[in-house]
């Protein structure tokens, strides 16, 4: 990249026409946009769409038409199993892409439903894979984004399959906790928007092991809770738990 490229860096947060003021931070464009760029952006990013709690942003099989950024709020996926029961997928938060896992098939695999009244951009599929073509970097961006979700989804099998209750629970909290990080805000303090219910149903586990795990964490003072708000007391023990070296200790002792 020369001077003049790296002078003119730009992301979609400075676009003014586009979302001035949005956490839409996954989709950095690394090369300065000429004056036509930024009308084709502008026509990409759909400035705003607001969602009711309990209100859908789409439904499992619905046809693949845009990619959703989380300006506020924060969304859950969920899918069918065969015998048509519910399972909850994941949970998407303020700054967030959703919709990338319907670009295999060009079908939504999942239904995706607002937890608490929420506010998201909307993207066009189409336009957003036209313009990759035509700004360098930004298809590696989606590409990386991509990668993400499949690492995700990679750790989730892992902790499904090999993690206890009590390192399941720990490593979802810390999973919060990293990417409140990487909004720029306090990785001690959630907000957890979903059921205790909808968190179980998500790490294997029955709500009334969700439930005892909050009140032992809580009595070993590693966390406290006052309703859907959770502070995290001790980071260190809790990462000690997720990676499952507290069990490990115990069977030394």
């Amino acid at each position: 990249m020369n001077k003049n490229e790296t002078a003119a860096v730009i992301s979609l947060t400075n676009i003014k026409a586009a979302c001035k003021s949005c956490t839409l931070r996954e989709l950095c464009l690394p090369y300065g946009l000429r004056e036509p760029d930024l009308s084709a952006v502008d026509k990409v990013v759909k400035r705003r769409h607001k969602l009711k709690k309990g209100e859908l942003l789409y439904r499992f099989g619905d046809p693949l038409k845009s990619l959703y950024a989380i300006r506020s709020g924060a969304l859950k996926t969920t899918s069918l199993l065969g015998d048509g029961r519910a399972q909850v997928m994941g949970f998407y938060l303020s700054g967030e892409l959703l919709g990338m896992d319907a670009i295999n098939t060009d079908h939504h695999p999942c239904s995706a439903e607002a937890l608490e009244a929420s506010e998201v951009c909307e993207i066009s599929y189409s336009d957003l894979e036209g313009l990759a073509q035509e700004i360098p970097g930004l298809q590696h961006q989606l590409l990386r984004i991509m990668s993400r979700e499949i690492t995700q989804d990679e750790q989730l099998l892992m902790m499904l399959g090999q993690m206890s209750a009590e390192e399941r629970l720990a490593s979802c909290l810390m999973s919060f906790s990293k990417r409140r990080a990487r909004l720029g805000l306090a990785e001690s303090d959630l907000k957890l928007s979903m059921s205790r219910r909808d968190l179980g149903d998500y790490l294997g586990l029955a709500l009334e092991t969700v439930s005892r795990l909050f009140s032992r964490f809580q009595d070993e003072g590693l966390i406290s809770v006052q309703g859907r708000h959770v502070r995290l007391h001790d980071m260190e023990r809790l990462r000690t738990i997720a990676t499952g070296f507290r069990d490990e200790q115990n069977m030394r002792a």
